[in-house]
């Protein structure tokens, strides 16, 4: 591990106060016994998790130390799974099962083979390099589905300094002809995105003023229409990653927005809102929490890549795992 190493301290009374209840609703969320576990520490920017219940482990991007770490559920042994990485950061699995990843610093989507080949979905769009492929998702149809905003190109952190030639944008590649195409492109730096259990599709905008957003789209193919505001962060909270279980509730990675005035210690962790955008739940970490995705042996094991660490807790939900 080559980053800060947080200390962590996990709660010894029930039920753990790291769960705060914000409306009556979200009180059937919370396990009596269930608390907040540090999986692991030290990494320098954690991101993109994802779940691979046939092997019982989880990987996680590191992206500035330039790989992906695989975390053991038998064990709990954390282990270099690729390095470097492509400085990559979302991750998702197609229908097939294989690793499907956006790599900051090759400006690109790539798939992992059974075989442990690479190969190439997605780097140009009307023959210019894409931004940098930030967080990824699979439909129900295999089409894959991408956000793509600047933060690789911004500098050295997450990648390498470019020029951006292309709009702030969400795409999806076709899963018969492999074909790239922009679906979505007005919004200030899509970022979390992720389809309900009935297909709507869920765009984080890292980006908007005053507040960060998340939109809703009908979806029919590569068509979005029906566009809605479905959450406003209302205040200095800042979303990112997104995660949904199988009732339509939305649980966000949390945290500021870095402007004055800002909370960060109350803010840092994961918001959950019921499928219609109302807040139930807040549950707190020490770091502020990137992404985050489900998994366990039933689902409801909710895995949380935050700044330094990789946390996890039991939830009294279910996820939706694709």
């Amino acid at each position: 591990m080559t980053g800060p190493r947080i200390p962590f301290q996990p709660a010894s009374r029930l039920p753990d106060g790291a769960v705060e209840i914000l409306a009556p609703e979200g009180r059937e969320l919370r396990l009596f016994s269930a608390c907040v576990e540090q999986l692991a520490t030290g990494l320098q920017w954690a991101e993109g998790p994802v779940w691979f219940g046939d092997g019982r482990f989880l990987l996680v991007s590191d992206i500035p130390n330039d790989r992906i770490l695989r975390w053991d559920d038998c064990s709990g042994a954390v282990s270099v799974f690729r390095q470097p990485s492509g400085n990559a950061n979302g991750h998702a699995r197609d229908l097939q099962g294989r690793l499907i990843s956006c790599e900051h610093l090759g400006r690109r989507v790539t798939r992992t083979e059974l075989d442990g080949r690479i190969t190439v979905l997605a780097d140009r769009f009307d023959g210019k390099p894409l931004n940098s492929p930030n967080d990824i998702t699979c439909a129900l149809d295999g089409g894959i589905w991408f956000t793509d905003p600047e933060f690789g190109i911004s500098g050295d952190w997450e990648g390498a300094p470019a020029p951006r030639e292309q709009p702030h944008g969400v795409y999806r590649i076709d899963p018969d002809t492999g074909e790239l195409q922009r679906v979505i492109d007005d919004l200030a730096a899509p970022n979390g995105l992720a389809f309900t259990p009935e297909g709507r599709l869920l765009v984080v905008e890292s980006r908007a003023q005053p507040h960060r957003l998340i939109w809703s789209y009908a979806v029919d193919g590569a068509a979005v229409s029906d566009k809605r505001l479905l959450i406003d962060a209302e205040g200095h909270g800042a979303f990112d990653g997104i995660a949904l279980d199988t009732r339509g509730r939305i649980w966000c990675g949390f945290g500021s927005d870095g402007q004055q005035g800002a909370d960060a210690a109350a803010l840092d962790g994961v918001r959950v809102y019921s499928a219609d955008g109302k807040p139930l739940a807040h549950i707190h970490l020490p770091e502020r929490c990137a992404n985050l995705c489900f998994g366990g042996a039933k689902g409801n094991r909710l895995f949380m890549a935050s700044s330094h660490s990789l946390y996890a807790l039991y939830v009294n939900a279910r996820g939706v795992i694709r």
